[in-house]
């Protein structure tokens, strides 16, 4: 069965750095697109960052550009998702997600991980 599990969030201060991890299992990851999404309080998910199963074509949200870098490591079936100059508004769950290869929608998700960003 498909898991995706992810980890690194915390409580920071605005202008502090995290590093998401998305740890995958179940699912034939060196060949699967993966995104990351969040979901503030009150508020729907949105996206955030797209990379796609190489590694070598990535997009972003709006608000992420230029703060946030999405990355893979296939050996380790990993995708990571470092966020600089972290800002008050970007407090939310983090979600990973994995699309479906025929579905071509985002099929599976993870359990989310809390980033809190406040003085």
């Amino acid at each position: 069965q498909v898991q995706l599990v992810e980890s690194g969030g915390g409580l920071v201060k605005p202008g502090d750095s995290l590093r998401l991890s998305c740890a995958a299992s179940g699912l034939p990851f060196s060949s699967t697109d993966m995104g990351w999404f969040r979901q503030a309080p009150g508020k729907e998910r949105e996206f955030v960052a797209f990379i796609n199963w190489s590694g070598d074509s990535t997009n972003y949200a709006d608000s992420a550009k230029g703060r946030f870098t999405i990355s893979r490591d296939n050996a380790k079936n990993t995708a990571y998702l470092q966020m600089n100059s972290l800002k008050s508004a970007d407090t939310a769950v983090y979600y990973c997600a994995a699309l479906g290869r025929t579905t071509g929608r985002w099929q599976y998700w993870g359990q989310g991980t809390q980033v809190t960003v406040s003085s």
